[in-house]
């Protein structure tokens, strides 16, 4: 019996996610801009917000709405965009109704928003303060 770990190459199956290979982005892109749109939506978040959300300026997301934008997540966006659906996929296990869409809207005391809405705080916060939300969630899911 062999004590050699095999690492597993990136993108295969159990491989951990970094969203640092090029061609991941690319066949990821749509769908997850697709995603990020709807969730946005949901939220009822305005473009000022679904664009900082997405680390985009409001003429790009702008374009993205009207599905006039060819472009590729970078690195961060791609990661901004897997934690908002995590966020919103969460809060459906967690809700059974509408409360799921209107929770981050709602002022928060929360140790992770100091009393701002979920949505204002990831703003204000950026990508760490989207994986906490996403933590926090999964958290009051039982899921940590």
């Amino acid at each position: 019996m062999s004590d050699v770990v095999q690492l597993q190459p990136p993108g295969h199956a159990g491989a951990l996610q970094t969203f640092s290979d090029q061609n991941d982005r690319q066949r990821l892109t749509s769908v997850a801009v697709k995603a990020v749109l709807r969730v946005a939506s949901a939220w009822e978040a305005n473009n000022a917000e679904g664009a900082a959300l997405l680390g985009v300026s409001e003429s790009t997301w702008d374009r993205m709405k009207a599905g006039k934008w060819e472009g590729v997540l970078s690195q961060d966006q791609a990661t901004r965009a897997s934690a908002l659906i995590g966020i919103y996929k969460g809060l459906h296990l967690l809700f059974a109704d509408e409360m799921a869409d209107r929770w981050p809207r709602l002022n928060n005391r929360g140790p992770v928003f100091d009393r701002l809405s979920p949505i204002r705080a990831m703003v204000e916060g950026g990508i760490p303060r989207m994986l906490e939300t996403r933590q926090y969630i999964d958290a009051l899911r039982g899921g940590l």
